[in-house]
């Protein structure tokens, strides 16, 4: 069970701790309080559960994003989880569905979202089958368009993202901040 893998991994002292459906077991949460990791709130359009495919039109997919954080925070802050601790991921590919235009719509929504919640983003599209389909090129194919959509998450507010190829990654965030003339 997810939560046994994550209550040895508290104990372990982690400092970051990820859920791919966002901490989905209530009854789970007095004991996340309990604890100091990060807390990756991670969405899909699963919310719970086996992973399977949803389609989520494009046009619907902000407003299920919101209502799960809502829901998510709400539980978690009352349950004693300090809101500082949270990290809110809307997932992307496959989580949101088979369409590449939904996970287009969230990643240009994550200006909205930061906003709206006041809270750090983290954006995972390293070779996601959304890139994959727009370029046609297979999974290890997939670095310069992974890259694009990182550079991009980063340049609409995401704080972390989670790469296939960090040093690209830094090196791009490097360039793109000496040409701009940002520094952070």
């Amino acid at each position: 069970l997810a939560t046994d893998v994550q209550r040895w991994a508290l104990a372990q002292g982690v400092a970051y701790l990820n859920d791919i459906q966002g901490f989905a077991d209530a009854a789970f949460y007095p004991e996340l309080a309990k604890a100091s990791a990060k807390l990756i709130v991670m969405h899909s359009v699963q919310a719970r559960g086996k992973a399977t495919r949803v389609d989520v039109p494009p046009s619907q997919v902000m407003d299920r994003i919101r209502r799960f954080f809502e829901s998510r925070i709400a539980g978690l802050t009352k349950a004693g989880v300090d809101r500082t601790r949270l990290i809110l991921d809307p997932g992307m590919g496959f989580f949101l569905g088979s369409d590449p235009q939904t996970s287009l719509t969230v990643l240009r929504a994550l200006p909205a979202l930061k906003a709206e919640f006041a809270l750090p983003l983290l954006v995972s599209v390293s070779r996601k089958s959304f890139l994959r389909a727009i370029v046609g090129r297979k999974a290890g194919e997939a670095g310069a368009a992974s890259l694009t959509a990182e550079l991009y998450a980063v340049l609409q507010g995401a704080d972390f993202v989670r790469p296939h190829d960090p040093a690209a990654l830094k090196d791009a965030v490097a360039v793109w901040r000496e040409i701009s003339g940002r520094k952070a």
